[in-house]
């Protein structure tokens, strides 16, 4: 999905992480986050990727802190989104 915030370019790779391995469900994500990301910067050079996760998986899951050490190697930004609400939680970049 593309879409501006605050008049920067973005796409955003939603996972819902419905399967009972997060770590699968991750390793997934990330592989397509980062082939997402290089053919972004071949592209749309000025367009950042977000990967979006709910935030009940991030408070119980992307927490922890090798996960934290995964997303910090990989310069992840993350949208997380709470379900129930339809609202966008929290930015990080």
């Amino acid at each position: 999905m593309a879409a501006e915030k605050q008049g920067q370019k973005i796409a955003v790779e939603i996972k819902s992480f419905l399967s009972p391995s997060k770590i699968t469900e991750l390793y997934a994500a990330l592989g397509q986050f980062i082939i997402y990301r290089i053919a972004l910067q071949k592209q749309e050079a000025n367009r950042t990727l977000y990967l979006a996760v709910p935030s009940t998986v991030y408070n119980e899951f992307f927490i922890l802190p090798f996960i934290q050490s995964v997303i910090k190697s990989n310069q992840l930004c993350l949208l997380i989104y709470n379900i129930e609400q339809e609202t966008i939680a929290e930015w990080q970049i």
